[in-house]
């Protein structure tokens, strides 16, 4: 099922708390009345909020998401979303402070990748962090003329991992995005440039899903083993062009390094870089492409090449699923998380996002 990404006009509320246990010493009493949608259903309130988690009934769409973090004692709070999306890291608030935050979320079916099950209806938080206290949420439809999403086409290096400890840069994208800035993760596992446009629950779902002025990231060259220079240089032209006749900006994103050293400590090989058995060098190409039709590349394989062989063979291991899985290939959350910063700088240098519109620290 492929839908637009704005949610239908209305309010939903939940001001009061849900904190260590449900109203946590803060008052209930102070719950406001419910609003109305256009269609008279109820705004949804703090009783669909738990100790732990936060359910809203709602359609698929766009929703901007405010938070109120803190309780009596001092609280430490993430929050996620969706499928194990983060879409707000750890922040703290002091003993009776109150800490506000706000952040826009995509919702749509399927939930994650979208090849997988549909996941659950509406949209769906939970309540992290070491010391999680949630003092108050309200979530509204987001407004058109205030939001650009940015969709990601990608493989598994970014998409919403359903399983822990796997996790896609993408899916740690959202925690360094303020308000006004959604993520929209079509990346999905196994894909290459000929699969994802040959798939219309893929490439047809993105194009249908771009409104003027909208990021479209796309990276794919992990799964693209047999494909020709000259079909992978079509394709990613292919991309380029359906992004611009709906209207978005495309991006072209050279893929993450393999964690794979030479003895010398560098990732200087064809396994570690992306070249294919064919002797494709996916990111030369991607670069060329980029630069012959005049579009934004965030080089990622530069940016995570240097930070991998900066932490060294062993350091690195955190990054990568290698102890875990002897995978040196997909990401831990917490590589995932690395890389994700990685694209956060580039898309301010790029002059993609303007600096006031993501989250550091």
């Amino acid at each position: 099922m492929s839908t637009r990404r704005r949610g239908p006009a209305g309010a939903f509320v939940a001001g009061a708390v849900a904190a260590a246990t449900i109203g946590g010493g803060l008052g209930l009493s102070s719950v406001p009345a419910a609003a109305h949608t256009r269609d008279h259903r109820p705004a949804l309130g703090i009783e669909n909020c738990t100790a732990t988690a936060c359910h809203f009934d709602l359609p698929p769409g766009t929703y901007d998401v405010r938070v109120r973090l803190g309780g009596e004692a001092a609280s430490r709070t993430a929050i996620g979303g969706e499928t194990r999306r983060t879409l707000l890291a750890e922040t703290p608030a002091g003993a009776g402070q109150r800490v506000t935050r706000g952040f826009t979320v995509d919702v749509r079916t399927p939930e994650g990748e979208p090849t997988g099950p549909d996941g659950s209806p509406g949209l769906d938080l939970t309540l992290g962090g070491s010391a999680p206290a949630l003092a108050g949420i309200r979530v509204t439809p987001a407004a058109d003329r205030h939001t650009r999403q940015i969709l990601l086409v990608g493989d598994s290096t970014a998409c919403d991992q359903p399983g822990d400890p796997y996790s896609g840069w993408g899916q740690q994208l959202p925690q360094y995005l303020r308000k006004g800035l959604s993520v929209a993760n079509h990346a999905d596992s196994g894909e290459s440039t000929v699969s994802y446009l040959g798939n219309p629950h893929l490439w047809d779902t993105v194009r249908s899903s771009i409104l003027p002025g909208d990021l479209v990231l796309i990276q794919l060259a992990h799964n693209d083993k047999t494909t020709g220079e000259a079909t992978y240089r079509a394709n990613l032209e292919t991309m380029v062009a359906g992004v611009r006749a709906e209207g978005g900006e495309p991006v072209l994103v050279t893929p993450v390094v393999r964690r794979w050293f030479n003895a010398d400590g560098t990732l200087d090989n064809d396994t570690a870089l992306l070249v294919n058995g064919l002797g494709v060098d996916h990111p030369a190409v991607v670069r060329s492409v980029a630069s012959a039709d005049g579009v934004p590349l965030i080089d990622l394989t530069a940016r995570t090449k240097a930070l991998v062989e900066s932490l060294g063979v062993e350091d690195s291991k955190a990054l990568y699923l290698s102890d875990e899985k002897r995978d040196n290939t997909h990401t831990s959350e917490y590589g995932a998380t690395r890389f994700a910063a990685l694209v956060r700088d580039e898309l301010v240098l790029g002059h993609l996002v303007p600096e006031g519109r993501v989250r550091r620290g």
